[in-house]
Formats: C-alpha cells, sequence, structure tokens
C-alpha cells in the first residue's frame, strides 16, 4: 500500500491546483498585478454560495488529505 502513496499524493496535488485556481477572489487576476490592492479601496466582501462554497470545502478536505499522507508517508 506505501508504494501507492507519492501517486494518490500527485493526485491529490493536482486536485488542489485545480480548485485553487477555479476559485474566484474578486478582480481574479487583476488583484494580483496591481488592480484593487488595499490603497485602491475597491475592495469587498462577498459571501460563497452554491458551487463555489462546494469548491471551497472539497479544497479544504484535500488539503487535509494531502498533510495526512504526507505524514503517513513520513511514518511508515
Amino acid at each position: 500500500m506505501k508504494e501507492f502513496f507519492p501517486f494518490i499524493q500527485i493526485i491529490i496535488a493536482v486536485l488542489l491546483i485545480v480548485l485553487i485556481l477555479f476559485q474566484q477572489r474578486g478582480t481574479a487576476l487583476g488583484s494580483a498585478f496591481g488592480g484593487g490592492g488595499s490603497s485602491g479601496g475597491s475592495g469587498f466582501y462577498a459571501t460563497r454560495r452554491g458551487i463555489q462554497q462546494k469548491i471551497y470545502w472539497v479544497t479544504i478536505i484535500l488539503g487535509i488529505l494531502f498533510i495526512g499522507l504526507s505524514l503517513l508517508t513520513l511514518v511508515f
């Protein structure tokens, strides 16, 4: 079973990357390049609804699984 841990970790890591990229945050990539920072005054608070909330929780669960699997790999 322990020989499958690295493959499962890779699959979980790829899923985590995809889910993190799917999550929307304000102005998407515009905020990464300086549009809408703390000095811009265009920040707003939005609640997650529907599919966004499901993606959020699946991301958290996959993150916990990834950390747990990493710790199991260290132990065994």
